[in-house]
C-alpha cells in the first residue's frame, strides 16, 4: 500500500502541474506535491508552503479522480471553477466564477495573435444555449451509455471543451472531466499515469486536432484516435514513474537503520525525486536553510557512509550525487561493503 500511495502521489503531482502548464501556468512542484500528500495522508517528511492557487487545482483534480463515482452536477462543476479562481480573477481580469458564462462582452472565442494577425481557432455555442446543453452533457456523463468506457472518456473531454461553459479554466476542467471518466474506466480512485503530462508533451498536436474536430463535421474519429494514442503513451510513460518509486523505496530500505538528520533526509529525497541541475554544497545550504559549513559537514557525513559521492568532471563547484542506485526495479540495489575513499 505504501508503494501504491507513493506511485499515486507521483502521478497526481504530474497531473496537476502539467494540466496548468498546458495553459502556460507554472506551479511549484514541491508545493503541489505537499498539498496532495497532505490530503492523501502520505508521509513525505517536511511539507512545502502551499498557496491558494495550488490548493484550488489540487482540489479539482482530487475531487475528479478520488470521487469519480459521485454524480456529476452543475454545482460540482461550479465548485471546481471556484477552486480554480478563488479570488474571482483570471490574471487581472474579473470573471464570472461558479456560474456559466453570459457572453456579456461578445461570443466566447479561442483566439491567438493580436491585431491584424489575430486568428479565431474556435467559437463556442452561445451562452443562451448553455443551461440546456450543460444539462444534456451532465445527464450523459451520469448515465450508463453504450460507449466503451475509454471512448466515453475521450468524448467527455471533447464535449466539455467544445461547450466551453466558463469564462476561463475550460481546458483544465475538460481534462479533469476526462480524468473522472478514466478513473471510472479504471475502476480505481488511485492514479498511476498522467494523461495531462502526455498532452503537455504533445501540446501542439492536442490543440491542432481539437481545432480540426471542432471546425469540421460531427465525425470525432480523428480526435478519439489521438486521445487513445496519447492515453497509450501516458500508460507506457507511467513505467518510468513506477521505476522511480521502486528505486526510492529500495534506497530507503537499505538505509533505514542508518541515523540521519532532517537535512539529510530532505536533500536525499530531493535527489531521488529528480533534482534539477547539480547538487552543490551551496544549493544544499540554500534548500536546507543552514550555513555553508553545516551543509559541507552534512555532505561529508553521507560520503563517509557511502550514501553520496562526488560527481566526476569537477568544475568551479564540486557536485554530489547518490552513490548507488538500481537502474531497473527488478535489479538489486548494489552498495559497497565498506565506505569508499574520500
Amino acid at each position: 500500500m505504501a508503494l501504491r500511495d507513493q506511485a499515486s502521489l507521483a502521478a497526481l503531482t504530474d497531473d496537476v502541474v502539467k494540466t496548468s502548464e498546458i495553459e502556460g501556468e507554472q506551479l511549484n512542484v514541491e508545493s503541489v506535491r505537499s498539498s496532495i500528500a497532505r490530503r492523501l495522508g502520505v508521509d513525505i517528511g517536511a511539507l512545502a508552503p502551499v498557496d491558494r492557487h495550488v490548493e484550488g487545482v489540487v482540489e479539482m483534480v482530487l475531487d475528479a479522480t478520488g470521487r469519480c463515482d459521485a454524480p456529476l452536477t452543475s454545482e460540482r462543476l461550479f465548485s471546481w471553477h471556484t477552486a480554480l479562481f478563488p479570488a474571482g480573477f483570471s490574471s487581472l481580469t474579473r470573471i464570472r466564477v461558479g456560474a456559466w458564462r453570459d457572453d456579456a462582452t461578445g461570443p466566447m472565442q479561442v483566439i491567438s495573435g493580436q491585431g491584424l494577425s489575430q486568428r479565431v481557432h474556435f467559437e463556442a455555442p452561445p451562452a443562451a444555449q448553455l443551461p440546456a446543453e450543460a444539462n444534456r452533457f451532465i445527464t450523459w456523463v451520469n448515465a450508463s451509455t453504450s460507449e466503451p468506457a475509454l471512448i466515453k472518456a475521450g468524448l467527455g473531454h471533447l464535449w466539455f471543451v467544445t461547450l466551453h461553459p466558463f469564462d476561463d479554466g475550460n481546458g483544465r476542467i475538460a481534462r479533469a472531466m476526462g480524468d473522472l471518466l478514466l478513473a471510472r474506466a479504471d475502476g480505481s480512485t488511485q492514479r498511476f499515469y498522467s494523461l495531462s503530462a502526455q498532452i503537455q508533451r504533445e501540446r501542439k498536436d492536442y490543440y491542432a486536432v481539437l481545432e480540426r474536430t471542432q471546425k469540421g463535421t460531427l465525425d470525432v474519429t480523428e480526435w478519439l484516435m489521438w486521445f487513445l494514442g496519447a492515453l497509450h503513451c501516458a500508460v507506457d510513460s507511467a513505467q518510468h514513474t513506477l521505476d522511480a518509486v521502486l528505486v526510492k523505496t529500495k534506497f530507503w530500505q537499505r538505509w533505514a537503520s542508518t541515523p540521519m538528520n532532517e537535512r539529510h533526509i530532505k536533500l536525499l529525497n530531493r535527489l531521488l525525486d529528480g533534482f534539477d541541475g547539480k547538487l552543490t554544497s551551496s544549493k544544499w545550504a540554500s534548500i536546507a536553510k543552514c550555513s555553508p559549513d553545516t551543509a559541507l559537514r552534512d555532505i561529508n557525513e553521507l560520503i563517509a557512509l557511502g550514501v553520496l559521492r562526488k560527481m566526476s568532471g569537477g568544475g568551479r563547484s564540486t557536485a554530489y550525487e547518490i552513490a548507488y542506485l538500481a537502474l531497473r526495479p527488478n535489479e538489486p540495489v548494489q552498495y559497497p561493503t565498506a565506505a569508499p575513499d574520500g
